[in-house]
């Protein structure tokens, strides 16, 4: 491999020789080698896929990570398919289905012969089983319910091949939830499993084109293609099982060894490919795959339970005080479009706001001062003999994290507000993070291409990022989620966009895309609605 395609260090350079090492002949053509032009699809193969990080919890509705994604996705079949270039809901495992008129009601019908991998039946009851878990989780078996899944009251088997769920009250989300990761269809077995055990990725049995074949915990991932397989979205021009043989799915969390394995033809695809890193893939006649996440935007979330962010002032200072240009303009490429809102410009319900986003330090300054904030010696506001010092965690998932955090701390500082950044991987983090005093801001995202993504990303009995207790923000949110009209639903979101701003909740930087890279001879690479990957009709040609 050249070095002068890598950051070299000592450390690095060992890693990039143990990945080599592990990735044997498994990579395909080199850097040198010209693009194909396509052709014919071909049968067999292993695709070599180098994941940033390794899959966590692989319990469906709470595996929503891409890397567990990037797994679930090639094991298990939706109800619904999300077209991702249209975003309408198309058959996949049901053929049809019915909606009453107030949402509260719908009516699916299921392909016949369909199984899951140890042989049992995907059918009206097996679908239940799920839906009846994801919608009411399981006290017992320590299972949450699924935040895709609004006002669910309870599952009718009318038939072998003809489910229908019942809402209390209306769940217009509920279309869409049936085509998102996690609302991917187990077996009756594995949805009676308690949550560690479900979290376990040897006990998932789905009904995708790929099954488990080997695991080395944190480390690799081997799926095989199923043969019997038939059973893909109408959609998809390919149908039977899948092309390749064999998916490996290697963790190599060092960017340059993804980067340099790729270039070099030691892997076929990576995800996480960062920003520095694009124009050397691309250099070396590889593609770039920069998908859309269509949700709520990479950001920082404020938490208004602090005991400094409490006051609304001070987090419209946060707010004006942030120049979220310089942050893209100085870290990513085009492939990260500058916020103009909470939401992705892609979203459902989308509203432009980049007016009150504007950078305007005089304003945050002047705000500061209002609230009582003044400066020290050493340039840190404080009052009442309290610094204005915030916490926040370093987000691995979220690309250059550390770097966006440092720069926004940079920008505070000249404010007189101290940003303390900590390492992702501190012993505290799980328990401190939930705590708004000790984590005062949440760096994070959240894809979903529905209204709702609003809801899952803020609610306080969804993931609830600033820790609310902001009852106005619940009842707006809930309403949102409840709203069978299209044009009234999306009214609602764009109401909560200005709430959520008005209250200095969120400090938009940038719409986050995954940003994958793939050797020129892999063909048919396709990915759902939020930008995770799927395998199934991929296949390599010559190389």
């Amino acid at each position: 491999m050249s070095s002068s395609r890598l950051r070299t260090t000592a450390v690095a350079g060992t890693a990039m020789l143990a990945v080599v090492g592990l990735l044997g002949a498994c990579g395909g053509g080199g850097a040198a080698q010209s693009a194909s032009s396509g052709g014919q699809p071909v049968y067999g193969g292993t695709l070599t896929y180098l994941e940033h990080q390794p899959p966590t919890c692989l319990y469906l509705p709470a595996a929503g990570f891409y890397p567990n994604g990037g797994i679930l996705n090639q094991i298990t079949d939706k109800l619904t398919w999300q077209n991702p270039k249209t975003l309408q809901i198309e058959p996949w495992i049901a053929t049809k289905w019915e909606v009453n008129q107030d949402a509260t009601e719908y009516t699916f019908h299921l392909r016949d012969g369909v199984t899951f991998s140890d042989g049992s039946p995907l059918d009206a009851s097996a679908v239940a089983a799920n839906f009846d878990v994801y919608g009411l989780g399981d006290e017992k078996l320590k299972l949450p319910v699924a935040e895709f899944v609004n006002n669910y009251e309870r599952s009718e088997v009318v038939d072998p091949l003809t489910v229908r769920f019942h809402f209390d009250k209306p769940s217009p989300g509920f279309l869409q939830g049936t085509s998102v990761i996690g609302a991917g269809l187990v077996s009756k077995k594995t949805i009676s499993l308690p949550y560690e055990q479900q979290c376990q990725l040897k006990n998932i049995v789905g009904s995708g084109p790929f099954t488990l074949k080997n695991q080395v915990v944190d480390k690799e991932v081997d799926l095989v293609a199923r043969k019997d397989y038939n059973w893909a979205p109408p959609s998809s021009k390919h149908q039977g099982r899948a092309y390749l043989d064999e998916i490996k799915i290697i963790v190599t969390p060092e960017d340059n060894v993804r980067v340099g394995a790729l270039t070099s033809g030691q892997a076929d695809f990576v995800r996480y490919v960062q920003a520095y890193d694009e124009k050397t893939v691309k250099d070396a006649g590889f593609q770039i795959y920069a998908e859309p996440t269509r949700g709520v935007n990479n950001g920082l979330y404020l938490r208004p339970r602090n005991s400094i962010l409490k006051d609304v002032k001070v987090r419209k200072a946060l707010q004006a005080g942030t120049n979220a240009k310089e942050v893209v303009d100085t870290l990513f490429t085009g492939s990260y479009p500058l916020a103009t809102s909470v939401l992705s410009h892609l979203a459902q319900g989308y509203v432009d706001l980049s007016k009150d986003l504007a950078y305007d330090p005089d304003k945050a300054n002047r705000l500061l001062d209002e609230a009582g904030w003044a400066r020290g010696a050493d340039g840190v506001r404080a009052k009442g003999g309290v610094p204005l010092q915030l916490g926040v965690f370093v987000s691995g998932p979220q690309p250059l994290s550390k770097q966006t955090l440092e720069l926004v701390g940079q920008q505070w500082a000249k404010l007189g507000v101290k940003l303390e950044i900590r390492p992702a991987d501190a012993g505290t983090q799980a328990v401190d993070i939930k705590n708004a005093e000790k984590t005062a801001i949440q760096h994070g995202m959240v894809g979903r291409a529905d209204q709702d993504v609003i809801k899952s990303h803020f609610h306080s009995k969804n993931r609830d990022v600033i820790l609310s207790d902001d009852t106005e923000l619940d009842k707006l949110l809930e309403e949102e989620s409840a709203e069978p009209d299209v044009a009234k639903r999306n009214a609602k979101v764009a109401e909560i966009q200005r709430y959520v701003l008005d209250q200095g909740y969120a400090i938009p930087l940038f719409e986050e895309p995954q940003v994958y890279g793939g050797a020129p001879y892999v063909q048919g690479v396709a990915f759902e609605a939020v930008a995770r990957p799927w395998f199934y009709s991929v296949w390599k040609s010559q190389q």
